[in-house]
């Protein structure tokens, strides 16, 4: 895949769930995900936190260098301008020149940085159907980004479980379309 291509999907992503958080409305910031545990407001911060990462993360800086600086709850009293200023630093960081080529140094060790820009494409496009799950918005992942995030977590999408980060995978349902099929590789119930 190109950067250039890798760079529009990032984007794509990013959008889907920059729509999603633009429509939550005011009673639904406590509402229940599809993830374990959290609320809309949770997992809003939860993105938002992993994009403030990005440009410190892109621009060289260790797990250790930047501490629990984004620990917390990083929405406050404006979680959609909170959002979208972590989102606008992260877009620009990862189209820095060059900046797609660099090694960064994530939690399980040296990257490259075009293989963090590819999980954290993925990341967003499932928690944006979460999102959408969550407030009743329109669910549907759109096909590039359905095809990108099978790529990317496909052929590893039954050990995720394993780390924490994703509930155990679900059994689909007969006949289940190429979303529903993702979606239950990654523990949700669709």
């Amino acid at each position: 895949m190109t950067h250039d291509t890798l760079l529009a999907r990032h984007g794509e992503a990013l959008e889907l769930f920059t729509e999603h958080v633009h429509a939550i409305g005011r009673d639904q910031w406590r509402a229940p995900t599809p993830c374990a545990d959290w609320t809309v407001r949770d997992l809003v911060n939860h993105l938002t936190a992993e994009q403030l990462w990005v440009p410190f993360t892109v621009g060289g800086a260790t797990m250790a260098e930047v501490g629990d600086r984004f620990d917390g709850d990083r929405l406050g009293d404006h979680p959609t301008r909170a959002w979208d200023h972590a989102v606008a630093g992260a877009l620009a960081a990862f189209r820095e020149p060059g900046a797609l080529d660099r090694t960064v140094h994530l939690s399980y060790g040296p990257s490259p940085c075009a293989a963090y820009c590819s999980q954290m494409t993925a990341d967003a496009t499932v928690h944006a159907w979460d999102l959408a799950r969550a407030i009743g918005a329109d669910e549907t992942i759109p096909k590039t980004l359905l095809d990108f995030t099978q790529g990317e977590f496909g052929a590893y999408a039954d050990d995720l479980a394993g780390t924490g980060l994703f509930a155990p995978p679900v059994e689909p349902p007969p006949g289940a379309d190429a979303q529903t099929v993702l979606l239950a590789q990654l523990g949700r119930r669709v």
